[in-house]
C-alpha cells in the first residue's frame, strides 16, 4: 500500500491525535515530557496527515541506522516543489544528503574541524574558550541580576563559531535574523512543509550569499579559520563547488551557536533546579564532563529530528511505515524511554549508563559535538564556580516558541555576587 492510499487509512494502524497537536501547543513548551511519556505508549504514532511520529529510544535509533530512511526532502511523498523549481538554486547541504554523498561532504568538512586531519583544532581553541566566559562573567560584577541568554548562553558560543568559521563577529545583528528565519521554517506549527522548505531555502540562499563572499576574500588572504581550508586545500574528495561551500558554511554557523544555546540554557536552569549538583560541580570540576552527557538526555537541545522519510517500506515495532511516508524522531522522549534508562526523570549525573541520543546518532551523528561539549563544560563549570548563591528568578522561565528547540528565551538569574578569578 502506498503512502497516498494509507492517508486515509486507520484501523490497524497505531492513531493517536492530538498527542503531537498538544506537544505544538506553546502552553506546554515548559514540560513536555508528561506528553513524550503518552506519546510512547505506541512506539510509532500515524498521524492525520499521513507522517509518523517514533518517539521510543530503540526504534529511533534503528530508523537512524537504517539505509531506508532518507535525509533528502525530495523523496517525500508529500514534497511539493516551489514555483521557482526552473531557476537556480542551492544544493542541499550536508544534512540533507544520503550516503555515499553525505559521506564524501562530511569528510571534507571535517578535514578542517577535527580528527583525523585536524585533531587538535578543538584542544588548541579550549584557551580561548575558557577566555571569553570569564570576560562574559566578569561583565556582571557589581550587579545581582542577569540575563543568562542574552548576556551568555547566546554570545558564547556566537563568538565561538565566528572564529572556528572566521565570521567577523561584528556580522552577528545580519545572521542572527537568518538564524531565526531558518529554525522557524523547521517549525511544524508554523506553515505546512512546502511552504516551510521555501521559506528554508530562501533564507539558505540569502545566507550562503553572504557565506560566498567571505569564503571568496579568503581565497586570496586564507587564515586558520574553517571557510580558508575549505577553499585552499586540495583533499582526496576534492573541493565544495562554491554552491556546495555556500549551503554548507551557513548550515554550520546556524547549528554551531542555536544549539549550543540551548544546551547551555538548559544545562544552567537544570543545575539551578539540583543545587546539589551545582555545589558538586564548583567542588568537583571534572563532574562537568558527567553532567553534560545526562544533560543532553535529559533535556536535549533539540527535542526532535524532523525531515526524514522512508524510501521503502519500513516494519518497525509492528507498524509498517509506508514508501515516501515523512517521519519525525521524537529524540527528547526517546532519550526518557524507561525501557532504555531507569528513572528516566531524573537528572542524575552520577548513573552508570549515559547513553543517549542528544547528539542524534548514526550517519548524521552531529557534527559539531566535539566543539559543544567543551563549550557547555567550561561554561557551567565557570558559573557554578564564579555565581555567589544563585537562584531562578521566575522558574518556569519564558521558553521560546518553537518546540523543535526547545530551551528558554529568557533566564533570569539572581546571585549574591561574582567570585573573581
Amino acid at each position: 500500500m502506498t503512502f497516498r492510499q494509507q492517508q486515509n487509512v486507520s484501523g490497524s494502524l497505531w492513531h493517536r491525535p492530538g498527542v503531537f497537536d498538544q506537544i505544538l501547543d506553546y502552553s506546554n513548551r515548559a514540560n513536555p515530557y508528561p506528553l513524550y511519556a503518552e506519546l510512547r505508549k505506541p512506539p510509532v504514532v500515524r498521524e492525520d496527515d499521513g507522517s509518523y511520529i517514533v518517539s521510543t529510544y530503540r526504534e529511533i535509533v534503528a530508523l537512524l541506522r537504517d539505509p531506508r530512511v532518507s535525509s533528502d526532502p525530495r523523496y517525500r511523498a508529500d514534497h511539493v516543489a516551489g514555483p521557482d523549481e526552473g531557476a537556480p538554486r542551492l544544493p542541499p547541504d550536508v544534512a540533507s544528503l544520503d550516503s555515499p554523498e553525505h559521506d564524501r561532504a562530511r569528510r571534507r568538512l571535517m578535514r578542517h574541524f577535527g580528527p583525523p586531519h585536524s585533531p587538535d583544532r578543538i584542544d588548541r581553541l579550549v584557551p580561548e574558550l575558557d577566555e571569553i566566559v570569564t570576560g562574559l562573567i566578569d561583565n556582571f560584577a557589581g550587579r545581582n541580576r542577569v540575563g543568562l541568554v542574552d548576556e551568555f548562553a547566546y554570545p558564547f558560543p556566537v563568538t565561538v563559531i565566528c572564529r572556528v568559521l572566521g565570521v567577523p563577529r561584528e556580522d552577528e545583528p545580519r545572521f542572527r535574523v537568518w538564524s531565526t528565519d531558518f529554525i522557524q521554517a523547521g517549525d511544524p506549527a508554523t506553515g505546512d512543509f512546502a511552504t516551510r522548505s521555501r521559506r528554508r531555502e530562501q533564507t539558505t540562499a540569502e545566507m550562503g550569499r553572504y557565506m560566498g563572499e567571505l569564503a571568496d576574500a579568503r581565497r586570496d588572504h586564507p587564515g586558520d579559520d574553517m571557510l580558508s581550508g575549505l577553499v585552499t586545500d586540495d583533499g582526496p574528495d576534492g573541493r565544495f563547488s562554491r554552491g556546495e561551500l555556500m549551503t554548507n558554511a551557513a548550515a554550520l554557523l546556524i547549528a554551531g551557536h542555536e544549539t549550543t544555546v540551548n544546551l547551555i540554557t538548559n544545562g544552567m536552569l537544570t543545575l539551578l533546579r539540583h543545587p546539589d549538583v551545582l555545589q558538586r560541580i564548583r567542588r568537583e570540576p571534572e563532574l562537568a564532563i558527567r553532567a553534560v552527557e545526562e544533560l543532553l538526555r535529559y533535556e536535549p537541545p533539540v527535542h526532535w529530528l524532523p525531515n526524514r522519510c522512508a524510501i521503502a517500506d519500513i516494519d518497525i515495532a509492528g507498524t509498517v511505515i509506508p514508501a515516501g511516508a515523512p517521519i519525525t524522531l521524537v529524540i527528547a522522549a526517546g532519550n526518557r524511554d524507561p525501557n532504555h534508562v531507569s528513572d528516566p526523570d531524573r537528572f542524575d549525573p552520577d548513573r552508570r549508563d549515559l547513553e543517549h541520543l542528544g547528539f542524534g546518532s548514526g550517519v548524521h551523528y552531529c557534527f559539531g559535538a566535539p566543539l559543544a561539549r567543551p563549550e557547555t563544560q567550561i561554561a557551567l563549570t565557570q558559573l557554578a564556580r564564579r555565581l555567589e548563591n544563585p537562584r531562578l528568578v521566575t522558574d518556569p522561565p519564558e521558553y521560546r516558541p518553537n518546540q523543535l528547540l526547545c530551551g528558554p528565551r529568557h533566564l533570569l538569574v539572581e546571585f549574591d555576587r561574582v567570585i573573581p578569578t
